[in-house]
């Protein structure tokens, strides 16, 4: 397996410093107990086969850090300094590998809790850092796959896979139950050859056999497994659930923006309604409200006058109809 990272490392790793880290730890915590014993500063430079002005230049970067003197003289023993190696790949492996953080938050980490007075907390610094870490990773990945292939039982197995363009087309299978990555390769392409020539590579030494493909259906997966696997394709959980949406979601979507639509147009009608029938009351509201006290009895006068001509036009006709017809 590949990292999909892929990158030319911009430092000069030809440069390596005359005291290792490591070592230097080490030649000045016995600088520290030679001094506590009461040797000068040339015995004991003479003694660790350092030179004198090395070893105050130590001391004297010790003393310029902005930290507590207990803390200082922690990451700077050999004991400190093992732990601050495992903090910080520790940090590159969890937040990088693992949570996908990016190299930022790393160095944002340690700026933030001050151990950047101790390790180089520089996106570079620590690129080259997570450069080393990743290729650890991809080694061990080698070596346990060759350990562990050889005593792994006859198993039949299912590969769910994919293409990513992390970095450039990047072929992945897995298996989905154990969760191991079978394949994880830069390719030049994807049609059905490619996939073959490195499925079969990273197949080889597992003594297992595929059973059943799972991918997006893209034709070059398609043909691989029928022609090369000779197994069983199943969709994945995207596109069938995918189809089935697509038939239904458009007719609902229409009846739901038809409905919308009915019923605004439904409540622009009921203010409108409202507006003029508030419109029409006012007036009426106002004449009645308007109109003098002796109106009512006028009111009354009159209709007691159109019903007394209304009864006397009723009983003129009523005694027309009574009279005797003449006979023909």
């Amino acid at each position: 397996m590949g990292t999909v990272i892929q990158y030319e490392q911009r430092g000069n790793d030809d440069h390596h410093p005359r005291w290792e880290r490591t070592r230097r730890a080490v030649l000045f915590e016995r600088y520290g107990d030679l001094q506590a014993q009461g040797l000068s500063h040339r015995q004991a430079a003479k003694l660790l086969n350092v030179p004198r002005s090395t070893l105050q230049a130590w001391q004297a970067y010790h003393e310029s850090l902005d930290a507590s003197p207990a803390v200082v003289a922690f990451f700077h023993s050999p004991a400190g300094l093992a732990f601050l190696h495992r903090l910080v790949l520790a940090a590159h492996l969890v937040c990088v590998e693992v949570g996908a953080c990016g190299i930022r938050l790393v160095c944002l980490l340690l700026t933030l809790t001050g151990l950047d007075r101790f390790v180089a907390a520089s996106y570079g610094a620590q690129q080259q850092v997570n450069r080393q870490v990743e290729e650890a990773i991809v080694t061990y990945r080698h070596e346990e796959h060759a350990r562990l292939a050889k005593d792994m039982p006859t198993k039949a197995i299912t590969l769910a896979k994919d293409e990513t363009f992390t970095g450039g087309l990047c072929l992945i299978a897995i298996e989905p139950k154990s969760n191991f990555i079978v394949l994880e390769q830069a390719a030049p392409g994807r049609d059905h050859d490619t996939w073959h020539a490195l499925m079969e590579q990273a197949l080889a030494g597992l003594n297992c056999q595929v059973i059943q493909a799972t991918s997006d259906e893209a034709p070059g997966l398609l043909a691989y497994v029928e022609h090369h696997l000779g197994a069983h394709h199943s969709p994945d959980l995207f596109h069938v659930p995918h189809e089935l949406v697509k038939a239904v979601s458009g007719p609902m979507a229409t009846k739901q923006r038809a409905a919308a639509k009915a019923a605004s147009e439904a409540q622009e009608k009921v203010e409108h309604m409202q507006e003029h029938l508030q419109g029409r009351a006012t007036p009426l509201t106002s004449a009645v409200q308007g109109a003098p006290h002796e109106q009512p009895q006028a009111w009354s006068s009159s209709y007691r006058q159109h019903r007394g001509r209304a009864r006397r036009s009723s009983a003129s006709a009523l005694s027309v109809s009574r009279l005797p017809r003449a006979s023909v």
